[in-house]
């Protein structure tokens, strides 16, 4: 796991399900290692992912880009993506983007999903 101030990560596995909690601002600065991340959690067929997007302070273009990303190689692999997020912010740039139906969008984590805080933390100012 590589330092990169400012943002942070949480990963752990319920069931099925890998929930990686994201915090600090998903920037140009956090994209390549939130991509390089987020990529061998889903190289295996049918990855079922969960992202706590609730402690996202900031998102620009580029963690938008790896959220596309993410998405089409779940969907390529005939997973499951799901992005929890409270942020009004958040929704508001995905319908200004025109992304607004593209992901599954929920207000909490889902049920038989919430589980014992992470383990695997990594500061994204530690991604």
């Amino acid at each position: 796991m590589s330092d990169i101030p400012g943002r942070s990560t949480q990963q752990l596995q319920v069931g099925t399900a890998h929930v990686v909690t994201l915090s600090g601002e998903l920037d140009l600065l956090a994209a390549p290692a939130l991509r390089a991340r987020l990529d061998m959690l889903t190289s295996g067929p049918c990855p079922d992912l969960v992202l706590d997007l609730r402690p996202v302070s900031f998102i620009d273009c580029s963690g938008l880009g790896v959220l596309c990303r993410v998405r089409n190689r779940v969907r390529a692999r005939h997973g499951r993506l799901r992005l929890v997020t409270g942020s009004t912010a958040l929704r508001r740039v995905l319908r200004h983007t025109g992304m607004e139906g593209v992901f599954e969008l929920l207000p909490r984590m889902p049920v038989g999903v919430a589980g014992p805080p992470a383990t695997d933390t990594v500061d994204s100012a530690v991604l």
